[in-house]
C-alpha cells in the first residue's frame, strides 16, 4: 500500500496525517516509509533531527546516482518507522527536471527498489499539483485527501479530481481515491455541520467515518517534534487517528 496524501489547498492537515497515519501503522508492527515531499520538512522534522540529513529526497530524485534507500534514515522515537527526508532544496526540484521525459517518473523508478522492505508508505505531499505532487500520484496505490472543514473546503477540489484522471489515463491507471478526511472539525457549530454533508454530497461513499477533530494537542505535537500517540496517547486526537489507520487498513 502506496498512499500519497494530497490537497493542493495549504493548512488542511496534510503533514498531521502522514505524521500520525505513518506512525498509527508502525505502531501495528509493520514496516513503514514516510516520504517527505514538501520543500517545508515538516514531516522530516517531527521524527529526525534536521542536522543529521545530509541528503534528502531531493537528491534521491534529482540525482541518478543517488538511490532512495540512501537517504531513508530509522525514526528516532518509533520502531518500524522509516523517513525519506525533505530539505529546502526540493523547492528547485521543478527547475532542475524540466525538459526530463521521465519527470514524472523518477519517485516511482526509485521507490520500486525499495518496496520489498516495506509493508506501507506514506507520501506527505506539498500544497501544490506541481511535479512533486504528481510525482507522488504516479507512484501511489492510493490517494488520501485531507479537506479541512472550513467555509472554503471544496475549493480547488475540481482541480485536484482532474489531476488524478490525468494521471490515471497514461502515467498510473490504478491509482484509486481511498478517501476523504474531514480535518479540523468543530462538531459545535452549525457551519460545520454543513460543511460536512457538503463533503458528503460530494464524495459519497469515500469519506471516512473517522473524523478529525479540533484539537489543541494535535496542534501543539508538531512543536514537540513527536506524533499525537507519543506526545497524548489518551486525546481525542490520537483515537481518532488510530481509528483512521484502521479504516484506511480495511479499505486498501
Amino acid at each position: 500500500m502506496i498512499v500519497a496524501i494530497a490537497n493542493q489547498k495549504g493548512g488542511v492537515g496534510k503533514t498531521t496525517t502522514a505524521v500520525n497515519l505513518a506512525a498509527a501503522l508502525a505502531m501495528r508492527g509493520r514496516k513503514t516509509l514516510l516520504i517527505d515531499l514538501d520543500p517545508q520538512a515538516n514531516s522530516s522534522i517531527s521524527f529526525l533531527d534536521l542536522q543529521s540529513i545530509a541528503r534528502s529526497t531531493y537528491d534521491a530524485i534529482a540525482d541518478p546516482a543517488c538511490e532512495l534507500g540512501h537517504i531513508i534514515q530509522p525514526a528516532q522515537s518509533l520502531k518500524n518507522l522509516y523517513i525519506a527526508p525533505a530539505r529546502i532544496a526540493l523547492a528547485k526540484l521543478e527547475a532542475r527536471l524540466v525538459g526530463e521525459l521521465d519527470a514524472h517518473f523518477r519517485l516511482k523508478d526509485k521507490l520500486e527498489k525499495v518496496m520489498g522492505d516495506y509493508a506501507h508508505v506514506v507520501i506527505d505531499c506539498p500544497p501544490a499539483l506541481g511535479l512533486l505532487t504528481v510525482n507522488a500520484l504516479v507512484a501511489a496505490t492510493h490517494l488520501l485527501i485531507p479537506i479541512q472543514s472550513s467555509y472554503f473546503a471544496l475549493e480547488g477540489t475540481d482541480d485536484l479530481l482532474e489531476t488524478i484522471e490525468k494521471v490515471r489515463m497514461r502515467a498510473n491507471p490504478t491509482l484509486r481515491i481511498l478517501g476523504v478526511v474531514i480535518t479540523m472539525h468543530d462538531k459545535r457549530t452549525a457551519l460545520a455541520r454543513d460543511i460536512r454533508s457538503q463533503i458528503d454530497k460530494v464524495f459519497g461513499s469515500k469519506v471516512f467515518k473517522t473524523v478529525i477533530t479540533k484539537s489543541v494537542r494535535l496542534e501543539e505535537s508538531p512543536a514537540y517534534k513527536e506524533s499525537i500517540f507519543a506526545f497524548a496517547p489518551d486525546s481525542s486526537g490520537a483515537t481518532e487517528y488510530y481509528r483512521l489507520c484502521e479504516e484506511v487498513i480495511d479499505r486498501a
